[in-house]
This record gives structure tokens, sequence and C-alpha cells, in this order.
């Protein structure tokens, strides 16, 4: 029964993000290149025992990143694919306990409970996603976006292609 289940949540998924997040160029992977993990972690300032969250972590990279920097790192993907891959990276390099993928839309969680977010995603979910983390996010909490502009909340810091706002409320 378990295995039903689970396969059939996979089937949901990938029907999910193949005919209706794809196609609105919200959900699309995309790699981040190494040097761009390296500046997003930098610019993150991350700091031992932080919580830190990826989203539409793909393959796992920054999540891997930020735990080796010292957060307890997530990872939100919709495409069961790659979550199972980001795993399987995790326990390649030996963080679990300190880094983790969950397989869901981060749009449905609650994220207040982190002290950074990183992001490489489209300005379609830029948007979206503006008014919920100044919502939810505690005062301090740090977001490092790569490539992308959210619409109307300033940048704290940018470095060639990285932007860096801090939740001020």
């Amino acid at each position: 029964m378990t295995i039903l289940i689970f396969f059939i949540g996979l089937l949901i998924g990938i029907i999910l993000a193949t005919r209706i997040l794809i196609p609105l160029g919200i959900a699309i992977f995309v790699p981040s290149p190494t040097l761009a993990v390296k500046m997003m972690v930098y610019l993150a300032k991350v700091k031992q025992g932080e919580k830190a969250a990826d989203l539409g972590s793909g393959d796992g990279r920054v999540v891997i990143a930020l735990a080796k920097a010292g957060a307890e790192a997530h990872g939100y993907d919709i495409n069961p694919f790659l979550v199972l891959k980001a795993r399987k990276a995790i326990r390649r390099e030996g963080l679990e306990g300190k880094a983790f993928i969950h397989w869901g839309n981060f749009f449905w969680g609650n994220l207040s409970s982190y002290d950074i977010i990183t992001l490489f995603i489209s300005p379609l979910a830029m948007k979206m996603l503006e008014s919920k983390l100044k919502r939810e996010l505690k005062a301090g909490a740090r977001i490092v976006s790569f490539k992308f502009l959210f619409p109307s909340w300033p940048h704290k810091q940018k470095e060639s292609g990285f932007y860096m706002y801090e939740q001020s409320r």
C-alpha cells in the first residue's frame, strides 16, 4: 500500500510539474554554476547553526554548500527525480543530519524558521514569492538571489548578478 501511495504521489508530482508549472516558466531546472554556488554562500554570510533553505533546490548543490558552511540546510523541489538525485549527493558527501531535501512546493510551506533563503528561480516565481517571504521571514533573515530581482523589494547588496535582501521587520 505504501508503495502504491508513493507512485500515485510521484505521478501527481510529474503531472503538476510538466502540465502546469513548467509551461508557466515557474519550475524548470537550470543548475547553478559552481562559482554561483560559492557566491551565494558567501553573500548569505552563513553562521554556524543557522537554518537555511534553497527554494527550487534541483540537484542539491546549494544545499550541500550551505551545510558545509555550517548551516542546517534544507532544499525544496517539486521534481521527484531531482529530489532523489540530491538526496543521493547528500549521502555521498556524508551530510545526513545537516542537509535535507524535501519533495514539495515551497509556496505551500511555512518558511518562518529560516535565517537564510537562497534562490535561482524565474522572474514570475520571484514576483509570486516576494510577499510570502516578507510576510513569513523573521527580522534579520537574509535572502540571496542569483540573476533575478524581487519586483519591489530593494536589495541590500548587489554583486555581479547576485542580490542579497534582508528582512527588516
